[in-house]
């Protein structure tokens, strides 16, 4: 490096009109502005001193920039967002206003307030370089021609820069705009990878029981589904949650918003923040790209935090931080992003015993728990039991692609009736499944599957055991009372109970039912 330019430094081109047309050609030939740059490097050089270019870009917040490009003759580099002090900012400024008509020099910065401003992180030259310098205003951007060794950047020079200033407004501002819509593109990928991958999983059954067994469930659905107050869904494992809250954001005014799910007891523990709340590139091993979590892919809907009691005690304090403020930050990243979802949570644990004990935070299950809806087990809700089989018998069918639907055998519908159902609907729908797999093509009676059934009261609790004609006739006549009397029919008893109407007849005449 020198402190004056070398002797067989070429002067600046005299053909005006040759240098603007070539130069504007390589700035605004490539939508890859690395090598656009690059290019314009290698052009530049033969007429003016110019060893890097550098674009500076803002960030997301007003106190952040990134380099957007940083050009040498052997490489192309790009930065994370760094953030600048009030002082370097008001200096960012002031560099604006002087240079919004054209450019400046600044040949010894070592000399220059800019030394104390500007990080390390910019330009990493100092002392020995000489910088060149225009903003681009209108996009709060900057170019920056930086030549190694000192007092290098003449009058002549500033004139150039200042000549192609377009030129690099129209560059600068398609590489953003192509940024935006590469991003765009990817999250849009992402997302569309993430929906096939919940997809798989995703249950596609409806509410059933909504005027019987869920009824008042319903209820208290309808009362909170118009405001985004959070919601905790409580109830044993396999009681259909889910559908519950999928039922709550479809009803709810976020129903074109997206409705994701999150099963937080299968998720390890060193990936629960990547996964709810996102991670930029270079985070960890492996951080490949950036990646948006849950919590932003669910921005303008709702999400469903199942198991919430599972969740580790880190993440609960910026779970709560997102209740509070209605942002997140992604894992190694710097800025904090605001998000619109309504949130939904369920577990089958005691919370209350558990924040009693330390295991989960108190002021986050005061959060959670202002709207707190119980969902009865299946074993409370015995109405529902019909509906749910036939549904479920359908669903099966058309799933495994069986041409013809199988039907119940007689009895059949009362073995399901007298079991404990202790997995509630999630086991009586696997039941349905081994059932239909097994029946080849004949009714479907239970009776192998059945036979290990626990007895609906266990005998050591004091409570009697009912005789099954009671069992029965207790579920006709609530048959009987959904359906308003009417025995055949859709939406008739015999329908509901999955009997043919004389045969419903004869086991009401049986039973001494009118």
């Amino acid at each position: 490096m020198t402190n004056s330019r070398d002797s067989d430094e070429v002067p600046v081109n005299s053909d005006t009109n040759t240098l603007f047309r070539e130069a504007t050609i390589r700035i605004c030939g490539s939508l890859d502005i690395g090598r656009a740059m690059q290019e314009t490097l290698t052009y530049l050089r033969e007429s003016m001193p110019i060893d890097e270019i550098i674009l500076v870009a803002p960030g997301q917040v007003e106190t952040t920039f990134r380099k957007l490009v940083h050009a040498t003759p052997s490489r192309v580099e790009v930065s994370d967002f760094f953030s600048l002090p009030p002082s370097s900012l008001e200096f960012v400024q002031q560099a604006a206003l002087q240079s919004e008509e054209g450019a400046f020099t600044i040949n010894r910065p070592a000399d220059h307030p800019i030394d104390a401003l500007v990080p390390a992180a910019v330009i990493d030259r100092w002392p020995d370089c000489s910088l060149l310098i225009t903003g681009l205003a209108e996009l709060r951007c900057g170019v920056v021609f930086l030549a190694h060794g000192t007092d290098r950047y003449e009058p002549e020079h500033e004139r150039v820069l200042t000549m192609l200033r377009e030129p690099f407004v129209v560059a600068v501002s398609n590489a953003l705009r192509y940024d935006e819509m590469v991003r765009l593109r990817d999250m849009i990928e992402s997302d569309f990878r993430e929906l096939q991958s919940e997809l798989v999983h995703h249950p596609r059954t409806g509410v059933v029981g909504t005027d019987t067994g869920l009824r008042e469930v319903m209820a208290m659905l309808r009362q909170v589904a118009g405001r985004d107050t959070p919601v905790l869904l409580l109830g044993e494992t396999g009681t259909g949650k889910e559908i519950v809250a999928q039922s709550l954001h479809m009803t709810s005014r976020r129903r074109a918003g997206p409705f994701v799910a999150v099963n937080c007891g299968a998720i390890p523990e060193t990936l629960i923040d990547s996964e709810l709340f996102g991670h930029e590139k270079g985070a960890f091993t492996g951080a490949h790209g950036t990646r948006r979590g849950r919590f932003e892919r669910a921005d303008g809907g709702t999400i469903f935090l199942d198991e919430i009691g599972e969740l580790p005690h880190a993440a609960q304090v910026r779970l709560l931080r997102v209740l509070q403020n209605h942002e997140i930050e992604r894992v190694g990243g710097r800025d904090t992003i605001p998000v619109d979802v309504r949130i939904v949570a369920a577990t089958h644990r005691d919370l209350e015993e558990m924040a009693a004990t330390g295991r989960f935070r108190k002021d986050l299950l005061f959060r959670l728990n202002v709207f707190p809806i119980h969902i009865p087990p299946l074993r409370e809700r015995r109405e529902d039991i019909p509906a749910l089989v036939h549904h479920f018998i359908d669903t099966k069918t058309r799933e495994m692609h069986i041409p013809v639907r199988p039907g119940l055998a007689d009895g059949a519908l009362d073995r399901l009736l007298a079991y404990d159902w202790p997995g509630n609907v999630r086991e009586l729908e696997n039941v349905i499944e081994r059932a239909i797999i097994l029946s080849r093509g004949q009714p479907l009676d239970f009776a192998d599957l059945m036979k290990d059934a626990a007895p609906t009261t266990s005998p050591g609790n004091g409570a009697p055991i009912q005789p099954l004609d009671h069992v029965v006739k207790s579920h006709i006549q609530r048959a009987l009372a959904v359906s308003r009397g009417r025995i055949s029919g859709q939406g008739g008893a015999a329908d509901l109970l999955g009997l043919h109407p004389n045969t419903l007849r004869y086991r009401m005449k049986k039973l001494g039912l009118t």
